[in-house]
């Protein structure tokens, strides 16, 4: 299982995007070349659904080809370190997670705290898709791909249900019981952020097409589920 790499949630110098883009490749290169020949390793390497760039209403399935950003390249590199462990005989799944919504960090904890001072809203003009997942059926699809050996190649792992980013908003206010209108004009986000703010307004409808192919049933499939379970228990 292979989930190393430094947060990309920092300005994008390129001193920054160089530890964001080593991090992955490295540490993955590393952990191939350590791997034996034909033992029966299974390699679960992560990368994100950024990998299909910003695509606008597109449907994108694992079919779809890489973006040409920033984090599109980063994944396209990552997700090739990782594939060649094939050559050692080793299965090899390249997890595309979509943003992950949990009780104890992530998303959620940068999300949360703005609306619970009433300054939560959508992201620019919040048309953009937003590609989740629940914390739970994260892990329960990763205890999946590893037990299910006809799963091989690139995964989506998000909701069958993405929404665009105005919808999150406004289920993140009706559940603390504050307004989502307060959006954060698309001018200041790039031009405070820069190219990283570019990213938060990037557009993926992802579909987990391989995992519902293979019979994976989401125990959190529609964001407003998800988010009553994250922040009333």
């Amino acid at each position: 299982m292979n989930l190393a790499g430094v947060s990309i949630f920092r300005r994008w110098t390129p001193t920054n995007k160089k530890g964001i883009y080593d991090s992955r490749i490295l540490s993955t290169r590393n952990l191939v070349e350590s791997l034996p020949l034909n033992n029966g390793f299974v390699l679960s390497s992560a990368s994100a659904v950024g990998c299909y760039g910003n695509r606008g209403d597109d449907l994108l399935t694992e079919d779809e080809p890489f973006g040409t950003d920033f984090l599109a390249g980063v994944s396209r590199d990552w997700e090739a370190e990782a594939f060649t462990a094939e050559e050692k005989g080793i299965r090899v799944v390249a997890m595309r997670f979509g943003i992950v919504l949990g009780k104890n960090g992530g998303a959620m904890k940068k999300m949360v705290p703005l609306f619970r001072f009433f300054v939560g809203g959508p992201l620019g003009n919040g048309l953009q898709w937003f590609p989740w997942i629940h914390i739970d059926d994260l892990i329960s699809a990763i205890i999946f791909v590893l037990e299910n050996e006809s799963i091989n190649g690139a995964v989506n792992f998000c909701s069958p249900n993405p929404v665009r980013n105005r919808e999150l908003a406004k289920n993140l206010g009706r559940v603390l019981k504050r307004p989502a209108y307060m959006p954060a004009p698309a001018f200041f986000i790039r031009l405070f952020l820069k190219e990283l703010g570019s990213s938060f307004l990037s557009s993926q409808r992802t579909v987990p097409d391989k995992l519902l192919a293979h019979g994976f049933n989401f125990q959190y499939p529609d964001i407003k589920e998800a988010v009553r379970n994250i922040l009333e228990n």
